[in-house]
This record gives C-alpha cells, sequence and structure tokens, in this order.
C-alpha cells in the first residue's frame, strides 16, 4: 500500500521553502486553506463527498462571498454550487471552483510569525 502525499502539508511547507515569506498577503490563507476540501476527497472516507466532488456539485469559492445569505467569509469556503452557474476545474486540483449558494465547510487561515505569537502572549499576559 502507498502512502498518500496530502496537499496541506505540502503546500504550507512550499510558502517558506527556498524563498521569503511574505506575511502580508492574503491570497496565501486561501491557496493554504484550498488545501484542505483537496485532502479530504483524497482521504475518500466519504463517498457522498468524493462523488458530490466529482459531479461538481459542491466546489470551493475563491470569490470569499455568498449568494443570498450574508455571511461572514472565510479563506477558503466550500459548498454547494450555485444553480444554473458553471463549475471550473483547475488543472493538478480534484475540487472545481465556482460560485457558491451555501458553505458547508469553512475555513480560516492563520499562518503566524514567532514575533508575531510572543507578542499576541504579551498581551494576553496584560489582558489577564
Amino acid at each position: 500500500m502507498n502512502p498518500v502525499s496530502y496537499e496541506l502539508p505540502k503546500g504550507f511547507r512550499a510558502l517558506f521553502e527556498g524563498h521569503p515569506y511574505f506575511h502580508r498577503n492574503s491570497s496565501l490563507g486561501d491557496r493554504i486553506a484550498s488545501f484542505l476540501y483537496e485532502d479530504l476527497v483524497l482521504l475518500g472516507k466519504s463517498a457522498k463527498l468524493c462523488a458530490r466532488v466529482g459531479a461538481m456539485e459542491r466546489v470551493l469559492n475563491v470569490q470569499n462571498r455568498t449568494v443570498g445569505k450574508l455571511r461572514r467569509r472565510g479563506d477558503g469556503t466550500f459548498g454547494e454550487i450555485v444553480p444554473g452557474t458553471p463549475a471550473t476545474s483547475v488543472g493538478g486540483f480534484l475540487v472545481a471552483r465556482g460560485a457558491i449558494a451555501t458553505i458547508e465547510i469553512g475555513a480560516e487561515t492563520k499562518i503566524l510569525a514567532k514575533a508575531m505569537i510572543k507578542q499576541i502572549d504579551r498581551v494576553i499576559g496584560d489582558l489577564v
């Protein structure tokens, strides 16, 4: 049995490996969050999820907005595609992209440098 190589850890490592990390680039969190859904499909624990992703009924929303009810957007939102709108397949990815009608899964990605973590700890200590 061959081990599965998951995309989330590989994508996270690629943020830092071989080049400087640009913490002000807000699209990095979106990109890392998108790997979560790829890995859920690769894991294959839910036949229903795999079938819906394969049929492009469930897609990743890269525009960070929903149709209908206003909701707080996350870095990576995944859900049912808006009926009648096209889903776009992206080479190398299992999960298509498109506008979503419902948020079924949302992910928020925070990538903190060591200095930021120390600063947060200091503020928490001050508040306590």
